[in-house]
C-alpha cells in the first residue's frame, strides 16, 4: 500500500468567491485537503510562509503577481521531515495567475520527487488547473504527475463525492505506476 502525503497551501479569510469577496473560516484547498485524507488517509501538511499576505483579498493577489513576475520563492515556516518515506504526493494549491503560489515552488524545490507520483489539486474561481501541472513536471524531474483536479473554489464544500472518487482513483492507478517506476529505475 502506498505512503500518502497532502501537502496543500490553502488561504483562509478574504477570497473570490463566485464574483464577490468573501470571509472563509477555512480555506477553499484545506477543505479539499481533508476530503482526500478523509477518502484515502495519510498525513496532512500545510505549506505556510514565514511571510503572510495581506488580509486584503485585492492586496494579496498584488503581492502574488510581483512574486510571479520576481519568481520569487518565499521562506516556509517548516518541511515534513523527509520524502523518503511517502509514495504518492497530494499537492493543493488555490491556482494564483495561472500558476501556483510561490510558495509551493519553495516547497518543491526543496526535495528530490524523482520515483515519485506528485498528483495535483486545485482550487479556482474560473482558471481550473491553468499551466501548473506543466509548472510542477519542470519543478519535480522524475516525478510522475498525472493531470489532477481543478475543483472549483465556490462549491469547494459540496465537491466530497468527486474529490473522494478522484482520489482513490488516483491510488489505485499508483499500483501500476509504481511497478513502472520500480522496473524503469532497476533498469537504469
Amino acid at each position: 500500500m502506498a505512503k500518502v502525503l497532502i501537502a496543500y497551501y490553502s488561504r483562509k479569510g478574504q477570497n473570490y468567491w463566485n464574483g464577490s469577496i468573501k470571509n472563509l473560516a477555512k480555506g477553499n484547498t484545506e477543505v479539499v485537503a481533508e476530503m482526500i485524507q478523509k477518502a484515502v488517509g495519510g498525513d496532512l501538511f500545510e505549506i505556510e510562509t514565514v511571510k503572510e499576505y495581506p488580509v486584503d483579498y485585492t492586496e494579496c493577489t498584488e503581492v502574488a503577481k510581483e512574486e510571479l513576475r520576481a519568481k520569487a520563492r518565499p521562506e516556509l515556516k517548516a518541511y515534513p521531515e523527509s520524502m523518503d518515506e511517502y509514495d504518492v504526493i497530494f499537492l493543493g494549491y488555490p491556482c494564483w495567475w495561472g500558476t501556483m503560489p510561490m510558495g509551493v515552488y519553495t516547497f518543491l524545490e526543496h526535495f528530490n520527487f524523482s520515483g515519485k507520483k506528485i498528483v495535483p489539486f486545485c482550487t479556482h474561481e474560473g482558471s481550473r488547473m491553468g499551466g501548473s501541472v506543466n509548472q510542477i513536471k519542470k519543478t519535480a524531474p522524475g516525478a510522475v504527475v498525472p493531470e489532477g483536479l481543478p475543483v472549483h473554489g465556490a462549491e469547494a464544500a459540496e465537491a466530497e463525492d468527486e474529490v473522494a472518487a478522484w482520489a482513490k482513483k488516483s491510488l489505485s492507478a499508483e499500483a501500476g505506476e509504481a511497478g513502472f517506476i520500480k522496473r524503469t529505475l532497476h533498469l537504469g
